[in-house]
Order: C-alpha cells, then structure tokens, then sequence
C-alpha cells in the first residue's frame, strides 16, 4: 500500500461558498493553475502557489488543502 497526496481546493472553496474565479482574483493565479489544481490534475505543486491560496482561503492548517490517503499498489 502506498501513500498518495490530494489538494483539496475544490472542497475548501466550496465551505467558503466561493467560485475558482474568487480564488484567481484574491491570489492573482492564472485561471487554468487554479483549475487544474481544483481537479487534482498536478503531480507536482509549488509551494508558493499553497501559500497563495492559504493566504486568500484564511487556512491556517494545511491539512485543509492537503490530504493523504492510502491506495492499493
């Protein structure tokens, strides 16, 4: 069993009641990196883009934006 890493934008936009054209406005990003990133798309994410959205998004514990979770080899 391994250990994979999701970004969770899409849920932590949507307990805000906010749109990822909010997102793009309060972090300045480019409207595909917030979509590709909202679909889980990335395999590599940079930390200033997490910074950004922790920023805009008032999260103070990553675990908001970043999950782990087990999947079968």
């Amino acid at each position: 069993m391994k250990i994979e890493a999701r970004i969770r934008i899409k849920e932590a936009l949507e307990q805000r009641d906010m749109l990822q054209k909010d997102l793009v406005e309060l972090t300045g990003m480019r409207p595909n990196a917030i979509s590709s990133l909202s679909r889980g798309n990335n395999e590599r994410v940079s930390l200033d883009h997490l910074s950004k959205i922790a920023t805009a998004l008032n999260i103070e514990d990553m675990n908001e934006l970043i999950e782990l979770v087990k999947v079968e080899d």
